[in-house]
């Protein structure tokens, strides 16, 4: 990610009206979602389709949640 790039805020913990999950949660998915879109850009670089790099991230996620 780029340094100029603004990253959302998180809430300091002298105002904090939410759960730290629920401040980092926003962010957490941004960072996810991010991340994955990049894996599909370099497997479909690759030759794969978008379905099959689709396709092996979620094997992964499985592979992760299992471990």
């Amino acid at each position: 990610m780029p340094l100029s790039t603004p990253i959302e805020a998180v809430i300091p913990p002298d105002e904090h009206i939410l759960t730290v999950q629920e401040a980092l949660e926003p962010l957490y998915q941004k960072l996810e979602e991010e991340a994955e879109h990049k894996l599909i850009e370099a497997a479909v670089d690759a030759g794969w389709s978008p379905h099959e790099a689709i396709s092996a991230i979620d094997q992964l996620k499985k592979h992760d949640v299992e471990e």
